[in-house]
């Protein structure tokens, strides 16, 4: 491992006039993912900002009733906070899903956001990856990816997002505010990942030097009745293979309204908007579900190894929303 540098800081602005002055230095919170690609050599950081000090862990309620998530709000705090799992019930139990006791105590809201991807290509350092060096080539389109991406990849690199939490926040029109030297700003999060294309390598829209400070929730009232499923290789905490954040509203057999995510199955979780507009409106049974899975579904690109994540994320739309049906009309 590279030698660096080590700070804390206790204000957000002077958390980010230190990154300004150091372009090579990182931020760090609880280093869950970040001091592991260091050890791997894919960061090499000069410096590490400590902000686990700053201001920025609080969860309160926003004056339109939605919730506002500060940032180095450890993953166990977001679980078990009352009003989390009160009105976003998928949230608590995508962050339960994602790692280990011990990890969330560590690991925060922000630092979850911005972890890099689990493909084995990006941290072996003697393996070309796009994600790493750009230019250099994605071998796992030809080589080891069978829990690769299968909506909205490209020829240039086929990973997918790690995030549980992530998933659960893209259902519900989650914010992301950020302080910048030029002042603060916001993203909504289905625009902060941005698309493969051509530049794997630029993940987010987040600006340079930018630090995450909070995640707001709408008010969103059929998140209430939501749930999150996922699905991995062993039953042990695991990375997924494929994921659902899903939230309905039935009336007299009635879709209402609909939130899905799909999470394991391309770069960013993946909002399943066409799904939502076929649902809306219909009726809430099984074959209205799978219907609306297959439109979703469509535009999947599978290879040789992962196309098996096409039935299985169909199963999973169905399977839940059929539960969440069910539990509205008791």
């Amino acid at each position: 491992m590279r030698e660096f540098g080590y700070q804390r800081v206790f204000d957000v602005h002077g958390a980010v006039a230190l990154l300004g002055a150091d372009p090579d230095a990182r931020f760090l919170g609880g280093g869950t993912n970040l001091v592991d690609l260091m050890k791997a050599g894919v960061e090499r950081p000069a410096r590490l900002i400590d902000v686990r000090e700053l201001p920025l862990d609080g969860i309160e309620s926003t004056p339109d009733g939605g919730l506002r998530i500060g940032a180095t709000v450890t993953n166990s705090d977001l679980a078990a906070h009352p009003e989390v799992r009160r009105r976003y019930p998928a949230l608590t139990q995508a962050v339960l899903a994602g790692a280990s006791g011990q990890l969330r105590n560590m690991a925060t809201v922000g630092g979850n956001l911005l972890q890099r991807t689990r493909c084995g290509y990006f941290t072996d350092l003697t393996k070309p990856c796009n994600k790493r060096v750009p230019g250099s080539g994605c071998p796992a389109v030809e080589g080891e990816h069978h829990n690769h991406a299968i909506l909205g990849a490209s020829e240039h690199c086929v990973a997918t997002h790690p995030s549980d939490m992530a998933v659960a926040l893209t259902a519900f029109d989650a914010v992301v505010s950020y302080e910048t030297a030029d002042g603060p700003g916001e993203s909504a999060l289905a625009e902060f990942y941005l698309p493969v294309g051509d530049t794997p390598h630029l993940e987010t829209a987040l600006p340079p030097g930018a630090l995450i400070t909070a995640v707001t929730l709408p008010p969103n009232p059929v998140a209430a009745n939501s749930r999150y499923r996922k699905v991995r290789e062993r039953a042990s905490y695991a990375f997924a293979i494929g994921s659902l954040a899903a939230a309905l509203d039935v009336q007299d057999g009635v879709v209402r309204d609909v939130r899905l995510a799909l999470g394991a199955v391309a770069s960013r979780p993946w909002r399943a908007r066409k799904a939502e507009r076929l649902l809306t409106g219909g009726p809430a049974t099984a074959e209205a579900f799978a219907a609306a899975a297959d439109a979703e579904l469509e535009a999947a690109e599978t290879l040789p190894k992962n196309g098996y994540k096409v039935p299985l994320t169909r199963n999973l739309v169905v399977a839940v929303l059929t539960e969440l049906a069910e539990e509205s009309a008791r």
